[in-house]
């Protein structure tokens, strides 16, 4: 392995198909056996979690001892590659052909960049297609490295805080350290990521995002279709809610906090989640966010995957698209060990809002209820309300001039949205005026 690979390697830190260890010890068979149920990868023996290089020398004993560890699994290992890399011994295990594999402590997996133990319950569903090739997996025709992004790859890793660069020079170095390009060939989970024009290689690969008047589809007032990589979207998605929900401002201490009506952690992890387990393979298909008066939804297609059951639904995790999960985990934006589910539920819940709503199907669709103190209200109330609203802001003004906007928003009840649009509107009718600069400053009411 060439040093520049190696130190690439190392930079990306740990992933699917890469593992850290301070030392050589025997319990590497739990990561032997994980990497050959998975995708394969690397055992870098000498290396700390932190992706501090500690040292490693490789013995023939050593050597002799990891093809023990391997052959002794069940069925046996092949380990393609023991090296002596710089200071750290690389072991290379290749994807068995033979799932699902066991050592003596049990069945275990990749899971992001953990190996995780499986009960024997979970083995068989998830390995007993082992035959099919999953959609990420797939050589992407026509898709060469030319057709790659250098701008999307470097947003990646700035996204993953890893100062590596990457050229057209070694771009099939980093391309191969992620698992999408294989003996000259770039996966599809490559083409999702990286393409310049995604679009051109996998036309269903979109998200749809739109804004409804009401509580049904009836009436549409905003909408966004994305069609472009993976990263791209969850962006968009994320700018278009942020776009269409309330935000309220509350003041902690010196520091003024923006708080949008639903936690945007939640429906961050709702997107990613969409993205990582949509079913890729059923085109026609898109992921969709809608956002109603009374709720949000995120929807993409392909129900629940082999091994996940309504039972044990967001206690036991296994991804559709375990290389794009990854991707998505370098980049700070996937929970480890599959906690999104119960992460979804608890800011909720501690936003005094309702848990959110899985629904399990052809397609998966989570729905999130809005608060409804800022969530739009019905047309035919809203000149009523805004009347009470305006009387109440007067009532503030007239008790004391000096009040901010934040506080105005509070005792009106409203957004700070709302709050500005409604000073605006006094302001230009004439009805109130500001005297002074906005910090030192006071309301007059005109008339």
């Amino acid at each position: 392995m060439k040093t520049e690979e190696l130190k690439l390697i190392i930079e990306e830190g740990e992933g699917l198909t890469v593992e850290f260890k301070e030392k050589y010890t025997s319990k590497i068979n739990r990561d032997i056996v994980a990497f050959a149920n998975s995708k394969g990868g690397l055992l870098l023996l000498g290396v700390n979690d932190s992706g501090e290089i500690i040292g490693e020398i490789l013995t023939n004993k050593m050597k002799s001892e990891i093809n023990a560890i391997a052959r002794n699994c069940e069925p046996s290992i092949h380990v393609k590659k023991i090296q002596q890399a710089e200071e750290i011994v690389v072991v290379e295990i290749a994807e068995g052909d033979e799932k699902p594999y066991s050592c003596s402590a049990g069945y275990f997996r990749r899971l992001d960049a953990v190996t995780q133990k499986m009960t024997q319950r979970e083995v068989r569903p998830i390995f007993r297609e082992t035959d099919t090739i999953s959609f990420e997996d797939i050589t992407c025709k026509d898709l060469s490295l030319n057709d790659i992004s250098l701008k999307k790859v470097k947003s990646f890793l700035q996204e993953a805080n890893t100062s590596h660069k990457v050229s057209k020079a070694n771009l099939f170095s980093f391309l191969t350290s992620l698992n999408i390009y294989r003996k000259g060939k770039i996966g599809n989970a490559g083409a999702l990521m990286f393409a310049s024009k995604v679009k051109r290689f996998i036309p269903h690969a979109e998200s749809i995002l739109g804004a409804f008047k009401g509580k049904d589809k009836t009436n549409i007032y905003d909408r966004k279709d994305v069609q472009d990589d993976l990263l791209t979207q969850f962006d968009e998605a994320e700018t278009f809610l942020k776009k269409h929900l309330n935000v309220r401002s509350e003041i902690k201490g010196f520091n003024r906090q923006d708080i949008y009506e639903i936690p945007l952690d939640a429906l961050r992890e709702a997107i990613v989640n969409a993205i990582v387990h949509r079913n890729y393979s059923m085109k026609g298909t898109s992921i969709y966010v809608r956002i109603y008066d009374n709720r949000v939804e995120i929807e993409n297609p392909g129900g629940l995957t082999d091994g996940v059951t309504k039972h044990n639904f967001g206690k036991s995790s296994v991804r559709r698209n375990p290389i794009i999960a990854d991707l998505f985990h370098r980049m700070g934006k996937v929970e480890r060990m599959g906690s999104g589910i119960d992460r979804m539920r608890n800011l909720m819940r501690e936003a005094g809002l309702k848990e959110p709503v899985f629904e399990m199907g052809r397609f998966f669709r989570v729905t999130f209820y809005r608060d409804p103190r800022y969530s739009l209200k019905v047309r035919e109330t809203r000149g009523k309300t805004r009347g009470k609203t305006r009387g109440k802001i007067l009532k503030a003004l007239k008790a004391n001039p000096e009040v901010h906007i934040e506080k105005l928003a509070e005792i009106a009840g409203i957004t700070m949205k709302g709050i500005e649009w409604q000073i605006k509107r006094l302001k230009e009718e004439s009805v109130i005026k500001r005297v002074g600069s906005a910090k030192d400053g006071h309301w007059e009411i005109i008339k």
